[in-house]
């Protein structure tokens, strides 16, 4: 009778254990120190997924990832792929680094490096899709859906936007961190994305055509709910928080994203 106890205390223990391995095993990959759902630049654009290889796969509402939903983020072999090609990436931005700091020795003004540089990031990240024919494909079209330009933002653009030369050098060297959540990368390449920070390097945010509050809150500080506060920070220039003109300055500073 005690051998029987003994042996049916064992089988449930081992049971137990392999059922709590394989479950370890199937976590491990999403378990990144730093968790991306805090980072509201990569929550916007991925959702987790307990099948994908790495806990994360693009979100079908992303304006950035949207091309990347088809793909099958749960098979290691696509997913290994990407990440190489994404590494790549990654290594391939040192030379922006370089470029900025030869032009500042020059004596180039912020305005020149900007340009610049905005210019070879675009360059860099089209290559990096040199044997890829469909990723570059969906690229060029996100981009001409988001930027109006199937080569990606240009100065201009993010100039506009910003209205500091200083931000589109920052925007110009940060990575995308939900594309690196997806790909296992968030950790490894996490200091990057604070170059630009959560916040946006210039506290003057010029409005854009088509802009609404809740939708500047969202796309420059991560969450829409915030619009309330840019309105409360700047109505000595908005009357009505449902009518804002394209041209104006809002003031963003100490408002908080979202964590």
């Amino acid at each position: 009778m005690k051998k029987t106890l003994k042996r049916i205390v064992t089988l449930v223990f081992t049971f137990a254990l392999v059922l709590s391995m394989k479950g370890m095993a199937l976590a491990a990959p999403s378990q990144y120190v730093h968790n991306p759902m805090d980072n509201p630049k990569a929550a916007k654009d991925i959702v987790v997924n307990d099948n994908a290889v790495y806990g994360f796969s693009p979100s079908p509402e992303s304006e950035r990832l949207k091309e990347y939903v088809s793909y099958d983020w749960t098979d290691k072999a696509t997913v290994d792929a990407m990440r190489a090609q994404r590494e790549e990436y990654h290594a391939s931005i040192q030379e922006l680094y370089q470029i900025m700091t030869s032009m500042k020795q020059a004596g180039k003004s912020t305005e020149e490096i900007a340009r610049v540089v905005s210019a070879k990031r675009n360059e860099i990240r089209l290559a990096s899709y040199k044997d890829d024919p469909e990723g570059l494909a969906k690229v060029k079209k996100s981009n001409l859906e988001t930027y109006g330009n199937e080569n990606g933002g240009t100065a201009e653009f993010f100039y506009a936007k910003y209205g500091s030369w200083e931000t589109v050098i920052e925007k110009s060297i940060s990575a995308n961190p939900g594309a690196d959540a997806c790909l296992g990368l968030y950790d490894k390449y996490y200091d990057t994305y604070m170059i630009a920070g959560a916040q946006p390097a210039t506290d003057i945010y010029v409005v854009q055509p088509g802009d609404y509050l809740s939708k500047i809150a969202k796309d420059v500080l991560g969450n829409q709910y915030l619009w309330r506060q840019i309105y409360e920070n700047n109505k000595n220039v908005i009357s009505d928080p449902n009518v804002i003109r394209p041209g104006q300055q809002l003031d963003l500073k100490n408002i908080k994203p979202a964590a």
